[in-house]
């Protein structure tokens, strides 16, 4: 086998469907969009989610509930982590929150939340946007202190 005789492929020999090009073309008068009706129109498109007129899904399912979109989050932080970030040695007695930032447990722009789960043996003093009861609890009964900012 040579270039010379190489053949294309019968698909590539098709000819372009010239609609529109009078009767004897075979694609005259309706050009292929068979009769008259929105689909028959230049321009026209159909949306994924169009259904004929018939009342679209979006509309007929029920509709409930409330996003509210001042909503702040909070980033929880456990007592247990951060006994074993000081274990580990990434974070002293005294943490702020530039520290839990610089230990990878924060962002810089996070409201942080202490959570009481688990247990800490060390003395700490940490600040934080909010903590909850237990963890302040686990907190001040190992002798250490939470700064609420």
């Amino acid at each position: 086998m040579d270039l010379h005789n190489l053949k294309a492929p019968a698909p590539n020999n098709k000819n372009r469907k010239r609609v529109g090009r009078g009767e004897g073309s075979g694609h005259g008068e309706q050009s292929g969009r068979g009769h008259n009706g929105q689909k028959s129109r230049s321009g026209f498109k159909r949306r994924p989610w169009f259904e004929g007129g018939q009342m679209p899904l979006q509309r007929r399912i029920p509709k409930f509930g409330f996003t509210n979109p001042n909503r702040s989050e909070s980033r929880p932080l456990n007592v247990q982590t951060v006994g074993e970030f000081i274990e580990a040695g990434k974070l002293g007695a005294t943490i702020t929150i530039s520290d839990l930032v610089a230990a990878g447990l924060a962002h810089k722009n996070d409201h942080i939340k202490l959570l009481g789960r688990g247990e800490i043996s060390t003395k700490v003093e940490i600040e934080v946007h909010a903590a909850s009861k237990s963890a302040v609890e686990l907190i001040e009964k190992a002798g250490g202190k939470v700064n609420v900012i």
